[in-house]
């Protein structure tokens, strides 16, 4: 039977401490841990922050990149140059707000297609994951083109937003689009 401290620990957040000598501690278990471990918590979704010891600043993000740029550095890159160029370039864009909303929402439907494929497709290495897709029927593949097509629109009806908005604010201050 769950303790009361066991309820508690589950309903609060992970904290791991990032000390200037750039070590990790994970206070749930005591122990220092290696960003390797911090990337199984991130695969388990396991809930987390990375707080700097000395000001609580919370430096998750940072770590979460630092992972995703070992792992680009390491076999099979996931972002093509063009495609971190592109990234970069919505930096100080008007659409930069939408963006990470935007990519958040198409990775959830490709994670939504993994999770319909079951457990088979997890396992698979990404060459692995382009063979299976070959020989998958149209109605999947189907599936996977149509949440592409999605993703497009809306993209698309996000950029006509963001034009209509801009229209109407330039229109107010007197300026014509």
């Amino acid at each position: 039977m769950p303790t009361a401290k066991t309820k508690e620990t589950k309903l609060t957040q992970r904290v791991i401490k990032k000390y200037p000598n750039r070590r990790l501690y994970d206070t749930d278990s005591s122990s220092y841990i290696t960003l390797a471990e911090v990337k199984q918590l991130v695969m388990n979704n396991e809930q987390f922050v990375v707080r700097d010891a000395k000001t609580g600043e919370d430096l998750t993000r940072n770590i979460l990149l630092q992972i995703i740029l070992e792992e680009e550095s390491n076999g099979i890159p996931m972002f093509t140059a063009p495609v971190l160029a592109s990234v970069i370039r919505f930096y100080g864009h008007a659409m930069q707000g939408f963006m990470g909303g935007y990519l958040e929402k198409n990775i959830q439907s490709l994670m939504d297609v993994q999770n319909k494929l079951g457990d088979p497709s997890k396992a698979l290495t990404p060459e692995g994951w382009s063979q299976f897709m070959a020989l998958q029927s149209p109605a999947l593949q189907g599936m996977l083109s149509s949440n592409l097509e999605q993703s497009k629109n809306m993209f698309a009806q996000m950029q006509d937003q963001m034009q209509k908005h801009t229209d109407q604010m330039l229109g107010s201050l007197g300026l014509k689009p």
